[in-house]
């Protein structure tokens, strides 16, 4: 439905009355020490950001967040009820009603849910999602990684494709992690699992037993080739790419 010229001038001057009130708290910002490198940066009433810290272009502070003293957070960056530690960065990233320590590197593509903690240097990368999970210090998720309703101790590292299986369609269940474990990419936690101190988990396993300190756990069949199964079913996708090979010369 088109709207009135009277509703047209109302709506111009309504969002012109929230730009200036925009602008009015980040020059306010930067006359406390904040470094804002954007008019493009949206923060609410009522959010604290200390002197020394960065906010790039693209950055949402909505809530109760506080922002510590040298932090960067941004480019294309929400935060929500979120409280971040001295000298972390948070890049292209999500973070919802958690708790972020000093020195942590978030991002890029990262979603922190609800009821995340994590400890001194701790690093959650691209595409890593966690929810109400606590991470002590020194941890590593790089990649590609879920993990939720779990506890992780110090200094773990997690490979690509990780996944907390902590949700049976009824009920939720957590997983423990101790300290210095190495998990192998594509490893599944199904919870309640633990995973002792120093322990380590083999790439593509499916854990479903608790895995002691010092062991490692290991859940996958020995690999079987099946010979000559794939040549007749591979002629037609080969003779195909072969004539857009020709083709293409």
């Amino acid at each position: 439905m088109e709207l009135t010229m009277q509703q047209r001038e109302a709506a111009r001057a309504s969002l012109a009355a929230r730009r200036e009130e925009r602008l009015a708290v980040l020059e306010e910002l930067i006359a406390a020490g904040v470094q804002v490198m954007s008019e493009d940066i949206y923060v609410e009433r009522g959010v604290q950001v200390a002197p020394g810290a960065t906010l790039l272009p693209g950055t949402i502070l909505r809530g109760k967040t506080i922002v510590a003293e040298g932090c960067v957070i941004g480019p294309n960056t929400l935060l929500e009820n979120a409280v971040v530690g001295k000298n972390t960065t948070v890049n292209a990233s999500q973070v919802y009603d958690s708790t972020l320590g000093e020195n942590n590197k978030i991002g890029p593509y990262t979603h922190v849910r609800k009821d995340t903690v994590t400890g001194y240097g701790v690093h959650l990368g691209a595409y890593v999602e966690t929810k109400n999970s606590n991470f002590a210090m020194g941890n590593t998720v790089s990649h590609l990684t879920y993990i939720g309703d779990s506890d992780v101790g110090k200094y773990c590292n997690f490979g690509c494709g990780t996944v907390t299986c902590n949700y049976d369609g009824e009920n939720k269940f957590r997983t423990t992690i101790g300290d210095y474990v190495f998990v192998g990419c594509n490893t599944n936690l199904v919870a309640p699992v633990t995973v002792g101190d120093g322990a380590y988990t083999a790439a593509g396993s499916t854990i479903t037993k608790d895995v002691p300190a010092g062991d490692m756990g290991i859940a996958r069949e020995r690999q079987t080739n099946l010979e000559g199964w794939a040549k007749p079913k591979m002629q037609a996708y080969i003779a195909k790419k072969q004539k857009l090979e020709a083709e293409s010369k």
